[in-house]
């Protein structure tokens, strides 16, 4: 008897291990595995081109000039959206990491990487060609390159193409600014800053004769 009840509970055990095997589960439907080969398509083709018409999400990018620069074939003139003080930081920040080892911190043209042996030097932003070029003209080289400049389209935003584009501009008017450009009182160029004792370690940073002069010492 015990014989037997040891031979069910086997018999039990094994059916209940073979049972999950006989579910047709997701995992285990009929299908084509990616790129593989298909006779019920005329080309063969497991894998399906895209609708005509299909575009990807986040990706409609209806506002043309805001992603091309361009109104039709031609590069427009204006910003897409006001351009204010943050505007400029966040265009001066990018600027300073994506452009500046070409182009410089002023762009002129000589930046860190030319130094070192291009065989044609960037463009300065400061010859007339460039001080009259559209701003959509910049935006759309940032996108797509220009001669041996490689594009920026996957590295850079169409947001932050834009303010690169903005503090291009903002970088020619404040190098070729002239007197009637500036408030009242002020020189063209401005003067340079006048140091103390305390030109700074590396560590830290120098000080001016005004930031080492404190307020209740200006009053006596």
């Amino acid at each position: 008897m015990v014989r037997l009840r040891q031979i069910f509970v086997a018999g039990l055990l094994i059916a209940m291990a073979c049972l999950p095997g006989c579910r047709l589960d997701m995992h285990v439907q009929p299908r084509e595995n990616p790129l593989s080969r298909s006779d019920f398509y005329a080309d063969q083709r497991s894998e399906r081109p895209p609708v005509d018409g299909t575009v990807a999400r986040g990706e409609l990018h209806e506002d043309t000039y805001f992603y091309t620069g361009k109104l039709g074939n031609n590069p427009g003139d204006y910003m897409p959206f006001a351009v204010t003080k943050d505007v400029l930081e966040r265009g001066r920040e990018r600027y300073n990491i994506y452009c500046s080892p070409c182009h410089s911190l002023v762009g002129d043209g000589n930046g860190f990487i030319p130094s070192r042996g291009f065989s044609r030097m960037p463009p300065s932003y400061h010859i007339p060609r460039l001080q009259k070029a559209p701003l959509g003209y910049f935006y759309d080289v940032i996108t797509n390159g220009f001669g041996i400049m490689s594009d920026y389209s996957s590295q850079i935003s169409p947001q932050d193409r834009w303010n690169i584009v903005a503090y291009i501009r903002a970088l020619q008017l404040s190098q070729n600014a002239t007197q009637a450009d500036v408030p009242a009182g002020q020189d063209v160029p401005s003067e340079p800053p006048k140091f103390g004792d305390r030109m700074g370690s590396g560590a830290t940073l120098p000080v001016t004769d005004s930031a080492s002069t404190s307020p209740s010492e200006e009053r006596k």
